[in-house]
């Protein structure tokens, strides 16, 4: 598959219903992002300390002012079920779902 057409590498769940409006309670993409914790690599081998972070494969950022959940695709992988479960998420919810990839400040996409 060449670079233009590979798949995204993250999903972007915001928290805008499809019909506009602003997704309640205020801290759910911390909520989310902290039920999908344990879910990164060496978790299990952490012990008391697994608990202190976000998973690298969701995590909550604010983008635009919009609060977001971005959901990188390896989670598929690594774990169904936690992807299905942060996907159903969205779906029950009525959440916006974007599929793209997450560039940190500053860095330009490669061409």
């Amino acid at each position: 598959m060449s670079p233009t057409t590979s798949k995204p590498r993250e999903v972007f769940i915001q928290g805008v219903t499809v019909d506009g409006r602003t997704f309640r309670p205020s801290d759910w993409a911390e909520r989310l992002a902290g039920a999908m914790s344990s879910f990164r690599p060496g978790a299990a081998r952490a012990g008391r300390d697994a608990h202190l972070g976000y998973s690298p494969y969701c995590v909550p950022r604010v983008i635009n002012g919009i609060k977001c959940v971005i959901v990188n695709e390896a989670l598929k992988a690594l774990e169904p079920m936690a992807w299905d479960f942060v996907m159903n998420f969205a779906r029950d919810n009525q959440l916006q779902v974007v599929e793209a990839c997450w560039l940190p400040d500053g860095e330009q996409p490669k061409a």
